[in-house]
């Protein structure tokens, strides 16, 4: 996943940056970098990690943590379209 397609996939999934940096197990400023152009100095390439979560969580695995606001809520994948997770 790059940088774009990370944002996308927590646009799509209807979380805030600080939503994900909760499930993540980081911070807010954390998500900015890894979803800002690489070619910034205060970009970050994503670690494996991050794209396996956020790979799970497309496919509708939900943490005990997942915000509240957001249980039960209808997989936006089809509304918005699929994001691409290869690569």
């Amino acid at each position: 996943m790059n940088h774009d397609e990370l944002r996308q996939a927590r646009e799509t999934l209807g979380l805030t940056p600080a939503e994900a940096a909760t499930l993540l197990d980081t911070d807010p400023t954390t998500v900015h970098r890894l979803e800002r152009d690489p070619a910034l100095p205060t970009a970050r390439k994503a670690p494996a990690r991050v794209i396996r979560l956020y790979r799970a969580y497309l496919d509708g695995h939900r943490p005990d943590d997942w915000p509240e606001r957001l249980v039960g809520r209808a997989d936006r994948r089809n509304e918005i379209g699929e994001v691409r997770t290869d690569g």
